[in-house]
């Protein structure tokens, strides 16, 4: 059995689960979630690359390594093909369903089956730590992905987000597409794909979450025993550069006309604070904002059933916060009639809360909400697997999260008022219909 000293186990009351974590050699971060009694399982094998590290050195070394935008999203298309042929067929094959996704900060492949649990974990282990990267392969691909951002071009949803990422940051990659541009991606090829994946996709820049009714040390076993045979040798550190981001918003607003039956809104607020966070406290400052944004927004606060009855939001209606390493922002956004007016309205809404603060009843009911629905999630294998990994590249520790919850306190989410919904850090991003024959 491997050492012990590589092997912790966290128990978390409040979550009432035990979590069991391992450290394989050369750096990877193997986590352990038994469910008894659930018959699904799975797997979560995600490595800290994403779309907005295109800028980075690896410790120990001068040299400054810039890569076009949509790499990190061009290798997850190609790892799911090998000379051997399509990896969706091979998972299909043992009765298992699998996928994986690039977000701005890390990609993750996972899959999910109720049979076969070894056999697919050792399939996910080998295709991510395999790669086949040819000239022909890479163009055929180039074809595809440019298809795919032509596609997001013209989907709505996705064209207002970025516009409002675009508007709030002047500089950060986070305001660029996750999938690259058309121009950004015909300059990746075989050569550029393999440096990236010698990096990024080591040992020590990965972390593999497993969760259901399985024996933790034997998953623990089959793991490591995979990763000898790989080979690895260390690797330093790997070092992010982002370039410097002013406070301030690129553009306060922005419209654009859309095939769409009705305009749709993004309402966000900067907040370059979060980036001073560390770990735990950006933990607890999402806990703050979300308990702040469901106090004024939430559809048991009379704002939000005002607006739907004068049918300016409808239940797509949403505020949510978004807090990074190195970005963090408010977005507020859904389908209205009218976005001019509902934009008007939010922000009288913000200002009168302002002046009037949050009740000690109205903070302790959001609290308490808040943190049923972080449990009820839980119920959710995909949802734990995925979150557990995205915090832990960001420093911080999500079954952690209802302890946090219930440390903080009125007074911090109203300072959050001042510090986070800045009339002078926020912009609007808006698509209306088109006209006729335009």
């Amino acid at each position: 059995m491997p050492g012990e000293n590589n092997k912790s186990v966290r128990k978390f009351d409040a979550l009432q689960e035990t979590l069991h974590c391992y450290r394989i050699y050369p750096g990877l971060q193997l986590y352990v979630l038994p469910k008894a009694g659930y018959q699904n399982k799975y797997a979560a094998f995600s490595t800290h690359f994403g779309s907005i590290d295109t800028r980075f050195r690896i410790e120990g070394t001068e040299e400054t390594a810039v890569v076009p935008e949509g790499v990190a999203h061009f290798l997850e298309h190609k790892l799911f093909e090998d000379e051997r042929g399509n990896v969706f067929d091979r998972f299909a094959a043992f009765g298992a369903s699998s996928n994986a996704f690039t977000t701005f900060t890390h990609t993750t492949y996972l899959f999910s089956t109720t049979d076969h649990f070894s056999q697919c974990l050792e399939l996910l282990l080998d295709f991510v730590q395999e790669s086949y990267f040819t000239d022909e392969s890479v163009s055929k691909e180039q074809g595809i992905i440019a298809q795919e951002i032509r596609m997001y071009d013209d989907n709505p949803d996705w064209r207002i987000f970025f516009d409002l990422l675009q508007s709030l940051y002047h500089h950060h990659p986070v305001r660029e597409d996750i999938a690259g541009t058309v121009e950004s991606i015909a300059g990746i090829t075989p050569d550029l794909l393999y440096r990236c994946y010698r990096r990024f996709y080591h040992p020590s820049n990965m972390a593999l979450f497993v969760v259901g009714d399985l024996d933790p040390d034997g998953v623990w076993r089959q793991v490591e025993k995979n990763i000898e045979r790989h080979s690895y040798r260390e690797l330093g550190e790997i070092i992010r550069l982002y370039p410097e981001e002013p406070e301030t918003v690129s553009r306060q607003r922005i419209a654009r006309e859309m095939v769409v039956s009705e305009p749709l809104f993004n309402l966000g607020f900067k907040d370059p604070a979060v980036t001073q966070l560390e770990g735990n406290a950006r933990l607890r400052r999402e806990g703050a904002m979300e308990i702040l944004l469901s106090a004024i927004f939430g559809p048991s606060e009379p704002l939000y059933n005002e607006l739907y009855e004068e049918l300016l939001i409808d239940d797509r209606f949403d505020a949510d916060y978004t807090a990074e390493p190195g970005y963090g922002y408010v977005l507020i956004g859904g389908a209205t009639r009218d976005p001019d007016q509902l934009y008007e309205r939010i922000m009288e809404a913000i200002e009168r809360i302002k002046t009037k603060g949050l009740d000690e009843e109205q903070f302790e009911r959001h609290r308490r909400s808040s943190l049923g629905k972080f449990m009820r999630r839980f119920n959710s294998l995909e949802f734990i697997a995925h979150n557990y990994l995205a915090y832990r590249f960001r420093g911080s520790d999500l079954f952690s999260y209802p302890d946090l919850l219930q440390q903080v306190t009125l007074e911090e989410v109203q300072s959050l008022l001042g510090e986070v919904l800045v009339t002078e850090r926020h912009a609007l991003s808006m698509i209306t219909p088109k006209a006729p024959g335009s």
